[in-house]
């Protein structure tokens, strides 16, 4: 609707001071010539909004103007109180500026908004952690929230993971990720875009050097392909298996990354015998290595590897190391 737009206009004014009218016209998914008639409109109805012409021109408000006008809906409202775990403020030394925030967007609230925004943060609450995660390490991102914001170079102890000895990197931050609980550190090395776990980091501090960041590139952009790297990673082996339907929803839970599709019922046939077929489907994993296998153990004897046969043997192997760990002494010799 027009008045939203010509609203959306002023707050963005308000926030940005001088704006494109191009970026205004792409943001608001309109013409250019639609936004001047949009600020014909606003400076009608008594809005300081004007024009600058040039290369490096806009619109803006004049100096000094201010709207206490919030321009929430009832819904805008409610959902600025569906927030994140205390954890990611907590994070970022922001627990209690949020809070004032918060209290500060309620006093602005039109009356009728108010109950339900309120009503909102007592009835959804969202915990990024996963299920049986264990409890997270408290992570200081101070120092590198410090970095992205000061537009300084970083260097910084990394321990990789599976290693013990961390090593020294100087880095080009874009910003900070928080994923199911864990803060990532998204930066260039060496001019090539890498995710740092925080929780890996021993020491961090600011360089005198401003950051070098790649032109036209954000955050989302490399978060986006970073992501992908890991989700989209090629397997280069593909395990056979056959799950029982009893704990196949835990199974899919637990391997959905290295699922190459849908499981499938187990067909009369593929088995020498026929006998409990039906409970039984079939699935197919790309992993790295036949080494992985050996985290299907967890599942017993509800799943079973059919290929390829190196990784039967190394189930078979880590399988026998178990038995001799916890089998009675001369259990094998009986």
């Amino acid at each position: 609707m027009k008045s939203d737009r010509l609203l959306s206009i002023l707050l963005l004014l308000q926030t940005r001071g001088l704006v494109p009218a191009t970026e205004l016209a792409e943001r608001l998914e309109v013409s250019v010539r639609t936004i001047y008639r949009d600020i014909e409109a606003l400076s009608a109805s008594g809005v300081p909004v004007y024009a600058e012409r040039g290369r490096r021109g806009g619109i803006a408000l004049l100096p000094g103007f201010r709207t206490d006008v919030t321009g929430l809906t009832a819904d805008e409202a409610r959902a600025l109180f569906v927030l994140a775990a205390q954890g990611t403020h907590a994070a970022l030394g922001l627990d209690v500026a949020l809070g004032s925030a918060l209290r500060k967007v309620m006093a602005a609230l039109p009356a009728p908004h108010r109950p339900a925004a309120e009503l909102t943060s007592r009835r959804i609450l969202v915990d990024p952690v996963r299920w049986m995660s264990g409890p997270q390490p408290v992570v200081d991102v101070a120092e590198l929230h410090d970095a992205v914001f000061a537009d300084r170079r970083l260097r910084m102890s990394y321990r990789h993971s599976g290693t013990q000895t961390p090593r020294t990197y100087i880095v080009d931050p874009y910003g900070l990720v928080v994923k199911a609980g864990v803060w990532y550190l998204v930066a260039d090395r060496d001019g090539v875009p890498r995710l740092f776990r925080a929780d890996r980091v021993q020491w961090a501090a600011r360089t005198g050097d401003p950051v070098a960041r790649r032109p036209g590139v954000e955050l989302t952009d490399l978060w986006d392909a970073l992501r992908k790297q890991v989700e989209e990673r090629p397997g280069g082996v593909r395990l056979r298996v056959r799950v029982h339907r009893s704990r196949l929803d835990l199974f899919v839970r637990l391997h959905a990354g290295a699922l190459t599709g849908e499981p499938w019922p187990e067909e009369q046939g593929e088995r020498a015998s026929a006998e409990g077929q039906g409970d039984w489907v079939r699935a197919e994993l790309a992993v790295d290595s036949v080494e992985w296998a050996r985290s299907l153990l967890s599942f017993g004897p509800n799943l079973e590897v059919l290929s390829p046969p190196e990784a039967r043997t190394v189930l078979a192997r880590h399988a026998k190391a178990v038995v001799a760990l916890y089998g009675e002494p001369g259990a094998e010799d009986g």
